[in-house]
């Protein structure tokens, strides 16, 4: 099924449940929880989190289908949904706040730069090195990242949202955009970079 063929798709579920129709709605839970709850895996805590996340981004969904005018496809919207469920869950967190990522705390110190040729796995795309045998390590990098700028890199390299997608569902600017996604991939990169280094086999 195309894209345009989905987005007719959904068209129809909602024009149908705004008539009235408010059974069809699940029809929209099962086309997308599982992507919605696997986004969630790789931005909460915990599954159950995950599980959370996604059960109050269809609620809301619900509830403000009113007001949505297609200005986007519904996919997208449910991904608005989700990352400003993700922020409120944020904020209620009795975890400390999550510190503010410095540029500088990633870029290659003066004995780094004597290195001209970068290794093989630092000019990848983060989601062509989540199947190999240092996943979970990325993984773990990408779990350490605020959640404003893991939300972009899960957005950006895994979900594959283009950069303009990603700022309309995060209502940021693309440079935002562009500025979270370099400070995140240099945090994953500089993860990998310290697993490299201090494992005498590699």
């Amino acid at each position: 099924m195309t894209r345009q063929n989905l987005d007719d798709e959904d068209r129809q579920l909602i024009d149908s449940i705004r008539l009235g129709e408010r059974g069809l709605f699940q029809r929209i839970v099962e086309k997308y929880q599982t992507r919605i709850y696997n986004f969630g895996l790789k931005i909460c805590p915990t599954a159950q989190d995950a599980e959370d996340m996604v059960q109050d981004s269809f609620i809301n969904a619900f509830k403000y289908m009113k007001d949505f005018r297609f200005e986007m496809t519904f996919k997208n919207w449910l991904y608005v949904i989700a990352s400003s469920v993700c922020h409120k869950m944020k904020r209620k967190s009795r975890f400390a706040p999550e510190r503010e990522l410095s540029l500088e705390e990633f870029m290659p110190s003066e004995k780094d730069r004597v290195k001209t040729e970068p290794p093989e796995w630092a000019m990848e795309p983060v989601d062509k090195l989540l199947s190999r045998e240092l996943s979970e390590k990325i993984r773990e990098a990408i779990a350490g990242l605020p959640t404003d700028y893991r939300l972009v890199l899960v957005l950006r390299d895994i979900e594959g949202f283009s950069t303009e997608e990603t700022a309309n569902i995060l209502h940021i600017t693309t440079a935002n955009v562009k500025v979270r996604l370099h400070r995140a991939r240099l945090f994953v990169r500089g993860t990998l970079k310290e697993y490299y280094e201090n494992d005498p086999a590699r």
